[in-house]
Order: structure tokens, then C-alpha cells, then sequence
């Protein structure tokens, strides 16, 4: 498993090996044990997955709140993602810095999104399916987000917001200097 901090330390990608033959491949994409040797101790609790038939398909910026606070484990099975984390801990010394990466079923990389952090991607190639692991399960109580568009965090998205296509509850969701505090480096604020 090859490992790689991005200028947000927190944020990681992996990429696993991928044994291949005629016949195909075959690839551990995920194990606790590895996990754990590399310092990374989750409690995944729930996969989720994620079509998109439209290239320019915006999911995010969103986050869980208090106990039902995530980690993701975000993977690419088909087409390519450019994936965006947001740092919305109030003490960090990157707070509202981003960092943005593709995510690809050819790169056959991973990204892990700690708590603590705003999540969303953007499709590049139609038909893009999304495979991501999570640390708690889904609250809608507790199920929040930043415009993923918000001028202030300065990520250059792949499209417009013209031609995004985007859910109705994400074009409305509130800019990073509106949201209350919710993370600290300690964790979520309960």
C-alpha cells in the first residue's frame, strides 16, 4: 500500500497494490490490519455507493455533526472524481484551506477524509460510480454542509456553476464564515 499526506497532512490518499494477469486483476483495497500498521485506527461502520450519470456532478460539501461526526474512505470503481476536503476546525492552523485531488478507478488511488472535515467531489467522466467507507452511520439530523461553491474557499472546480449539476440542498447550504463552529482539533464540538 503506497501512502501519500497531501498539503493537509490529514488528508491521505492510498493507492493499493493490484495484481493483474490475462484474465484480469485482483486488489486488497481495504484491510483493517494494514490500516492499523500504518497508524490509522478506524471502526468503518457502513459503505455507501454513489452513481452519477452526468459529467460536472457535484456532491458536497458535507459533514456530520457531534457524535455522528465521519471519517471516509472514498475510492473511484468507474470514471474519475475530483475530490475536495475542506478543513472546518476552528483551531487548526488550516482552517478553511483545502485540498483538492482525482480520484480515479485508472489511478485506482483512495482518499481518507478525517473528521473534522468538509467532503464533496466533482464527476469528470460520466457514468462515475463512488465506493466510500464511513466511521459512523448516516443521521440526517446531523447531516450538514457548506456551499460547495462558496467564493471564499477558492477551490477551482472542474465546472461552472452554471452547468453543475447539483442537489438542490447543496446549491442552498450555507458559506464556511455563516457556519457555526462544529470541530475543533480535539473533535466535534457536541
Amino acid at each position: 500500500m503506497i501512502v501519500e499526506r497531501l498539503d493537509i497532512p490529514d488528508v491521505v490518499i492510498f493507492k493499493p497494490k493490484r495484481h493483474g494477469d490475462a484474465r484480469g486483476f485482483f486488489s486488497e483495497t481495504y484491510s483493517r490490519r494494514t490500516m492499523e500498521e500504518l497508524g490509522f485506527d478506524l471502526d468503518f461502520v457502513q459503505d455507501n455507493h454513489a452513481f452519477s450519470a452526468t459529467r460536472g456532478t457535484v456532491r458536497g460539501l458535507h459533514f456530520q455533526t457531534g457524535a455522528w461526526a465521519q471519517a471516509k474512505l472514498l475510492r473511484v470503481v468507474r470514471g474519475a472524481v475530483l475530490d475536495v476536503a475542506v478543513d472546518i476546525r476552528r483551531d487548526s492552523p488550516t482552517f478553511g484551506r483545502h485540498v483538492a485531488v482525482e480520484i480515479s478507478a485508472d489511478a485506482w488511488n483512495q482518499i481518507l477524509v478525517p473528521v473534522g472535515f468538509a467532503h464533496g467531489y466533482c464527476t469528470l467522466r460520466e457514468d462515475t460510480e463512488v465506493i466510500y467507507k464511513v466511521t459512523t452511520y448516516y443521521a440526517p439530523k446531523h447531516d450538514e454542509g457548506i456551499l460547495w461553491n462558496d467564493p471564499d474557499l477558492g477551490i477551482a472546480w472542474p465546472v461552472d456553476a452554471a452547468s453543475a449539476n447539483v442537489s438542490d440542498k447543496d446549491r442552498v447550504q450555507p458559506r464556511l464564515a455563516d457556519l457555526p463552529p462544529r470541530f475543533t482539533l480535539a473533535g466535534p464540538i457536541l
